[in-house]
């Protein structure tokens, strides 16, 4: 069988968890017996062989004054992503992100060419405008789609306070209606349409629900925000991630000098590198070392890395390196004590606790969504309540300074990463399934 994977970016552009994640299953899935072929949005069309994979680059221009595409999708990129498909015929696609060039509008054209689609949550940016799935920046959301509620809480994340943000979510859609067909846009104007344009990516997000023949659950929290909008028991497919067997890695010679932590990941406002770094510059004396690898994927990430750096203020204890390498990370992080992950959102993962594990590393993590679902406090490694001030997080990194033995302890709860053989044998044996229950229906002939 064929696969068309549908990410939301991939090498050589910088590629984040999902990517890398996406690009691993691939790899594994082709020796089942599953070709798979990726196709990603990018600034013009493109095909081209990466890491043993084909993948299939579609033209997506991206523009922020066009408001209907930001929040219903993007026709271009979907009447590009339409040539991918006539170019690969596949008999399933799996799509990996909703974002306007990777739109519920992708999967419609390859419903009404007869494929199946098969669609994995992977992170909060799905069904949550803010991307983090914390309400008001500080309180859990259970995810419910309400226009109202999430149109107050985006704009909230924008900069007004909540009374006026409900006050404007409960602006008539009426109202936004004639603001665009005026042409009005930016600002308050925006701020007034906010409603209607919530509304209107929740309906894409329920039509993709609902359409799809099948959802992959990587985490419980995901399985009960699809269950509390509706989605049936019998769509969704718990398959947690996987990981590649960790090359034999020698952990470092214990260093009595100084705790060694590492960050990776996406450098993004949401990952908490900011709480990390402003932690551990309140504790000026702790024979603490910090490095952060991290990748930046867009000009917004780019300028939080150079906020970062100011924010180290020139701190020797603070490293800023370039990204490690996905088959280098079990091997570069047994060099280290612990690794840190403060993220401030939920996420289905992240892949770096599993290769932390894979590593034989503690982790020091947020108490939230998939941190807090694979990391037990105290067995593996240390958890911190979710948006505690910047007090928490020092407080836990003196503990670990105080009591050099600690991280060296929780060595020992540390418990081998599911396998990603095993991932991807459930994935295929859900790619059979679905093709064998569905009809098959003969895609159009090339013109």
């Amino acid at each position: 069988m064929k696969v068309l994977h549908v990410t939301y970016s991939f090498a050589p552009d910088p590629m984040g968890g999902t990517e890398v994640y996406v690009r691993e299953l691939c790899r594994r899935l082709q020796s089942l017996g599953a070709t798979g072929v990726i196709a990603a949005p990018a600034s013009r069309s493109d095909v081209y062989e990466m890491d043993g994979l084909r993948v299939r680059r579609f033209a997506f221009r991206p523009r922020q004054e066009d408001l209907d595409a930001l929040y219903g999708g993007d026709r271009e990129a979907a009447d590009a992503f339409d040539a991918v498909l006539e170019a690969e015929r596949p008999d399933l696609v799996h799509q990996h992100a909703l974002t306007p060039a990777c739109s519920g509008a992708l999967i419609a054209r390859s419903q009404r060419r007869g494929v199946p689609v098969v669609f994995t949550y992977h992170t909060p940016t799905v069904s949550c405008q803010r991307g983090t799935l914390i309400r008001w920046g500080s309180e859990i959301c259970d995810g419910e789609l309400d226009f109202r509620r999430c149109a107050a809480c985006t704009l909230s994340g924008l900069g007004l306070n909540r009374t006026v943000s409900r006050m404007l979510a409960s602006t008539p859609e009426a109202i936004g209606e004639a603001i665009a067909q005026a042409g009005l846009a930016g600002g308050g104007w925006t701020a007034l349409r906010m409603p209607g344009l919530m509304r209107r990516r929740h309906e894409e997000v329920r039509q993709v629900f609902a359409s799809v023949d099948r959802i992959v659950v990587l985490s419980e929290w995901v399985y009960r925000l699809l269950r509390t909008n509706g989605v049936p028991e019998e769509k969704l497919v718990r398959s947690p991630h996987g990981l590649e067997p960790a090359a034999t890695s020698v952990p470092a010679a214990w260093d009595a000098r100084y705790v060694r932590l590492a960050h990776l990941g996406r450098i993004d406002v949401n990952k908490g590198t900011r709480l990390l770094v402003t932690a551990l510059r309140m504790l000026p004396d702790a024979p603490i070392t910090l490095d952060v690898f991290g990748v930046t994927q867009s000009d917004a990430d780019q300028r939080e890395l150079d906020r970062l750096r100011e924010a180290a203020g020139g701190d020797g204890r603070i490293r800023f390196l370039p990204p490690i390498d996905h088959r280098d990370v079990t091997s570069r992080l047994a060099a280290f004590d612990a690794v840190v992950v403060p993220s401030q959102l939920l996420e289905t993962g992240p892949l770096v606790v599993l290769e932390s594990f894979a590593a034989g590393v503690p982790v020091i993590g947020s108490a939230l969504g998939g941190i807090a679902e694979k990391v037990v406090g105290g067995v593996n490694g240390l958890l911190v309540s979710p948006h505690d001030s910047v007090q928490a997080w020092q407080d836990v990194l003196g503990r670990c300074a105080g009591d050099r033995a600690l991280l060296q302890r929780l060595r020992t709860g540390i418990a081998p990463p599911r396998s990603l053989e095993a991932a991807a044998r459930e994935m295929h044996e859900l790619y059979t399934a679905v093709l064998r229950d569905r009809p098959s229906v003969v895609q159009p002939c090339r013109a």
